[in-house]
């Protein structure tokens, strides 16, 4: 009998969906901006953000959710950047990979919720910055 199991890529491709709402991501502490939320997956996210921002920084982040995903006002949790391109549509916009390092249980559901609710399915495989690789 073959194996049924999927390897982690494919998981990824399938649980990987473009942020329909332009959700702001901030640092929990400063509260200044760090990015903003334009796509979504099981394990992390992608952020747009004005900054360059190396791989391999822990941010302590928090965003602020609407009511239709969740029963209070924010969420914090520690996010790991991958990855940082340069937009290939603005220059002055970086596109950054996160992989999420610390988030509570139940802030995991919300953000589950904010997956199922808010994540579009990808109409298409490109290859390039879309096309990061979570541990």
């Amino acid at each position: 009998m073959p194996d049924q199991r999927s390897s982690p890529a494919d998981k990824r491709k399938i649980a990987r969906r473009d942020f329909t709402y332009y959700m702001q991501v901030t640092d929990e502490l400063s509260k200044q901006l760090i990015g903003y939320l334009t796509d979504i997956s099981t394990g992390g996210f992608r952020l747009d953000t004005s900054k360059q921002i190396p791989a391999g920084q822990d941010f302590r982040m928090q965003i602020q959710l609407t009511s239709d995903v969740a029963d209070k006002n924010s969420m914090a949790f520690v996010a790991r950047s991958k990855w940082c391109h340069p937009d290939h549509v603005d220059p002055n916009t970086y596109n950054v990979g996160f992989e999420i390092v610390q988030m509570a249980p139940g802030d995991m559901m919300i953000f589950q919720r904010m997956f199922d609710k808010y994540g579009a399915e990808k109409r298409s495989k490109s290859k390039g910055s879309n096309d990061y690789l979570w541990k």
